[in-house]
Order: C-alpha cells, then sequence, then structure tokens
C-alpha cells in the first residue's frame, strides 16, 4: 500500500510520537521512510551574516548542524527497527518544500507531528503540518504530539 514514507521532521521535543508513528507505518508496510529537515530560509535571511544562539556560527550553520542531528537521530531510530532511511537537507520555506519533495519522490504517505497552539499563534504564523495537509495530493497522517508551545 505504501512504498514511500515521509516524515518531515524540526527536531523539536514532542515530534518523538510522529516518529514512532512514521518508523511503526514504514515497518508495517517494508515501505522506505524519507526524513526531510528544512532550513527555514526565512530565518536564515533573518539573522544572515549575525552571529546566533551562542555567537560561534551564523543562523544558516547553526539550524544545519540541527537538523543534520534530527536526521541523524531518526535515522537510528529506524535502524534499530529495521526500516531503511533516505535523509534530506534542505534550504526553503517549509511547507513548500515539503510539498515539493512529496511530489519530486512520488510520497505515498506523510507523517507529520502537530503541537497545540493557541488561537492567535496559529492566526498570526499559520502551521506547516495543516499547510501540507491541505495541499498535498497524497495522504497526511497528523500526530497529535504531547507537547504544548
Amino acid at each position: 500500500m505504501y512504498d514511500r514514507i515521509l516524515l518531515p521532521t524540526d527536531g523539536t521535543e514532542g515530534v518523538d510520537r510522529a516518529i514512532d508513528h512514521a518508523v511503526d507505518a514504514a515497518d508495517r508496510y517494508d515501505a522506505t521512510l524519507h526524513v526531510l529537515y528544512v532550513v527555514d530560509s526565512d530565518i536564515v535571511n533573518a539573522y544572515s551574516g549575525d552571529e546566533f544562539v551562542d555567537g560561534s556560527e551564523g543562523a544558516a550553520e547553526t539550524l544545519e548542524d540541527r537538523g543534520r542531528d534530527a536526521l541523524d537521530a531518526v535515522a537510528a531510530h529506524a535502524a534499530d527497527a529495521g526500516v531503511d532511511t533516505v535523509t534530506t537537507l534542505v534550504y526553503g520555506v517549509p511547507h513548500e518544500e515539503i510539498l515539493r519533495y512529496i511530489d519530486e519522490e512520488d510520497i505515498d504517505l506523510t507523517v507529520m507531528g502537530s503541537k497545540r497552539r493557541s488561537g492567535n499563534y496559529r492566526r498570526m504564523l499559520g502551521s506547516v503540518t495543516e499547510r501540507v495537509s491541505r495541499r498535498s495530493v497524497s495522504p497526511v497522517s497528523i500526530v497529535k504530539t504531547t507537547v504544548s508551545g
């Protein structure tokens, strides 16, 4: 039923349930798990040339390091379950890059976490998960996280 499952990750706390669901689905369907991290170009552009976080790196390098760590953690979890993975890190607008990846890699199912956010937060910034679920041509499974923020 599913040969290629996508798990976009932002590496934040609370995405663990989505990781578990994606790995379980890939194992159940003997599918390849694609794990995608998008370095948000809006954040990189906002901090371009400035020191970021601890003052030692720029925004792009810091976010890329976080992304690689997130990808490696999911790949290790999937390997423990015997699931083949493909990891990819790209720069761009998160929901646009996720939708592009779905189309280019012919993804059968996307598994995404969704944090509980206040109504004001959602009205102001929207939700990557919401945008992907509305625009994707393939099924999107949304896993609610237990972390609010």
